[in-house]
């Protein structure tokens, strides 16, 4: 017997690996000191008087049910990428490295390019190296045309420049930078609520809200907010990064004991595709804010004197205000 007979594939993850070096290579920062192949990638930290790592993982989550569905994996990385980027933004980091772990039922080379072809180029605009990763092949775990994606990132702050929410106050600012879509939460939701399972047919509906397919809309990648936010992170006292738990779980993680986040539900428009689901799926508004981002990607927080700041940046909006705390909600929509 032998190892492609169970199903594992040797020379094909060989020739996946020569497909995605020059991706791979076109990442690379002056500190990386590491070629693709090595046990462990290098990396020399250079440019911090006071240096502090900031630190994340996450997957995509069953997005990638409508990627493969799809058969369109090209945007699956960006989505990776942008959601750790943005999650290690709240303390105020640049993201330095990147890997990732791709699992998957059979390994195609030519998908695996697609995919790593997306990261690299979410990496290339956040200035972010992929210096390393873990392509698997598991049959019996995943089936053939499934995959999980899954990122590990690591940023650096100067520890005197760490964002820090204990800063917060009443009076302060609510900001909101627009989400570009679902991102990368609440799919297994709209799964459902659409019929999207082992076939591809609700995703080609063209629905004339969206001013497009429901696939085209739910495969809009996760939006990265690092290079517009980094000049104006100095009078920022928090970010919320708004993912799984929407609003409602979010917000709170960044108000001290005591504060409340109190949003004007006229500030914005909720984008289409959210009222398409609610309406499909009969779904309560606080489950709605619970689940999704509603249209807010990223929320800012900041005293009155420098929310001018925040809102010259392009498409920022003034959504609501921090308040004491008056009974157990900490997020209160109006």
């Amino acid at each position: 017997m032998k190892y492609a007979g169970a199903g594992v594939d040797i020379d094909a993850g060989n020739r996946a690996v020569q497909l995605i070096k020059e991706h791979v290579r076109s990442t690379h920062r002056p500190e990386v000191l590491s070629e693709l192949g090595l046990f462990g990638g290098l990396f020399q930290l250079t440019g911090f008087k006071e240096p502090v790592l900031v630190s994340s993982a996450d997957g995509v989550g069953t997005k990638l049910k409508v990627a493969c569905l799809l058969d369109k994996h090209d945007t699956i990385g960006l989505d990776i990428v942008n959601h750790c980027v943005n999650d290690i933004l709240t303390c105020g980091a640049q993201p330095l490295f990147f890997l990732d772990y791709l699992a998957m039922g059979k390994l195609i080379p030519e998908r695996v390019e697609r995919i790593v072809s997306g990261i690299a180029k979410a990496c290339r605009e956040a200035g972010c190296a992929l210096i390393g990763g873990e392509t698997a092949e598991m049959p019996g775990i995943y089936a053939e045309s499934d995959y999980d994606l899954a990122g590990f990132i690591v940023g650096g702050v100067e520890r005197s420049q760490i964002v820090d929410c204990n800063r917060v106050e009443v009076g302060d600012v609510l900001v909101c930078l627009p989400s570009s879509g679902l991102h990368t939460n609440g799919y297994s939701l709209v799964r459902k609520v659409f019929g999207i399972d082992h076939t591809r047919d609700p995703l080609d509906v063209q629905y004339p809200e969206l001013g497009r397919t429901l696939g085209q809309e739910l495969l809009e990648p996760h939006r990265c907010y690092y290079p517009l936010l980094k000049p104006v992170l100095p009078v920022i006292k928090a970010l919320a990064h708004i993912t799984g738990g929407g609003l409602i779980e979010n917000v709170p993680r960044v108000l001290p004991v005591g504060r409340a986040a109190l949003f004007d539900r006229s500030a914005w428009k909720v984008p289409p595709v959210f009222g398409l689901i609610q309406q499909k799926g009969n779904i309560e508004d606080a489950e709605m804010y619970r689940v999704f981002n509603m249209g807010l990607g990223m929320v800012l927080i900041a005293a009155p004197q420098d929310a001018d700041r925040l809102l010259a940046l392009p498409t920022a909006l003034r959504v609501g205000e921090v308040v004491r705390q008056a009974g157990p909600d900490r997020v209160v929509i109006s």
